[in-house]
């Protein structure tokens, strides 16, 4: 499983012990294909797990037949202190921010707000476009969440150059997540800050029960907050890193396991959204081209806001998130009720599931 790609964007000797705290007690859950892992056995594999690829601290949670069975706190917050990670300490999501924004638009569109076929440069155009490129004017919502706008992933301050016509490609863009929702919270006159993040919360955080999921820095971000690490060192000493106002829809969501796999519940048994509307999120609406490094290692392309990859249990729908010093990963399986999410505070969580994914059944 090459991160490298997937994860669009220690070196030590954990000479500290690893903590879990807080299992849900359970005897044992079940892999994809139905293989039956002792919880304990699992606790202790994980914790060889994070040794193994020198992770400072892990939020993990799986669940069965649509249901959370397994929920898993280890390590620390902080390699220099001895503050173990527990359910209520909160990473940095990083892209898994992309998928449950994609739900967030998928409401947007119910309530008749927007429209995921108008060209968002009817509601707000885009000024930032090499040479004054029209073709720009053709990007739809669903363009955006399925990665097809020719965007590239981001425009670190220079002018947009398409990569190919709208609709017409593939091209993975945190860019242009943040154009689509700059419109969104135009269109709730709102525009794209704390603002937008209080409508977030209130039509999707709290519906699903996510009391530690926000886009935006608050005051349980604050108090919870695992620090991040590259290389096995902290990368912030006094805030774990990124700590802003914008509703950053591509990066700056905050959470933990045991929030986010309740949305991933909500995937599974359909809460919140029209059946129509996760028909949508869930059909191939962007196709990976031949012989693309992505389709090369199982995936065949976006739906809105997941990428897909066949598996012999099913469909998997996945997103993997890596701001560096934080990194995540989730799927799901709606043909089995399976799913899988974890938060790691370090740069390995390659290396960590390349350790737990013959265990969980996940083909690397």
């Amino acid at each position: 499983m090459k991160f490298s790609i997937r994860w669009i964007g220690i070196c030590y000797a954990l000479c500290i012990s690893l903590t879990v705290t807080g299992q849900q007690s359970i005897s044992f859950f079940q892999t994809p294909s139905g293989k039956q892992v002792e919880t304990k056995t699992f606790d202790e594999q994980i914790k060889a797990a994070m040794e193994a690829a020198e992770i400072p601290g892990l939020s993990i949670a799986i669940i069965n037949d649509k249901e959370i069975v397994y929920q898993g706190a280890f390590g620390v917050t902080k390699v220099d202190t001895d503050m173990s990670v527990g359910h209520q300490t909160v990473f940095e999501a990083a892209s898994l921010s992309k998928p449950i924004f994609a739900y967030f638009v998928m409401k947007m569109a119910e309530k008749g707000i927007i429209d995921l076929d108008e060209p968002l440069h009817t509601y707000l155009p885009y000024p930032y476009v090499k040479d004054n490129d029209k073709r720009v004017q053709q990007i739809t919502p669903r363009m955006v969440l399925s990665h097809s706008t020719g965007f590239p992933n981001w425009a670190k301050g220079e002018l947009v150059e398409l990569k190919y016509t709208p609709g017409n490609g593939f091209s993975y863009s945190g860019e242009a997540y943040q154009y689509l929702a700059a419109v969104i919270g135009q269109l709730n006159e709102v525009g794209w800050k704390e603002k937008l993040n209080e409508i977030f919360i209130e039509e999707v955080a709290k519906p699903l029960g996510l009391t530690q999921t926000s886009f935006a820095w608050n005051e349980t971000i604050a108090a919870h907050k695992a620090f991040g690490h590259k290389e096995g060192k902290p990368t912030d000493n006094t805030t774990g890193g990124w700590n802003g106002k914008t509703f950053g829809a591509g990066y700056s969501l905050h959470s933990n396991a045991k929030d986010y796999a309740k949305f991933l519940v909500a995937m599974l048994r359909e809460q919140g959204l029209s059946e129509t509307s996760f028909a949508l999120m869930k059909a191939e609406q962007n196709s990976l081209p031949e012989g693309h490094e992505l389709r090369e290692i199982g995936q065949t392309g976006w739906g809105l806001g997941f990428a897909r990859r066949p598996t012999e249990n099913g469909m998997r729908y996945l997103h993997t998130g890596n701001n560096h010093d934080f990194q995540s990963f989730c799927s799901f399986n709606p043909d089995n009720g399976f799913g899988l999410v974890f938060f790691v505070n370090g740069d390995k969580a390659e290396d960590f599931l390349n350790q737990i994914g013959p265990i969980l059944d996940y083909k690397m």
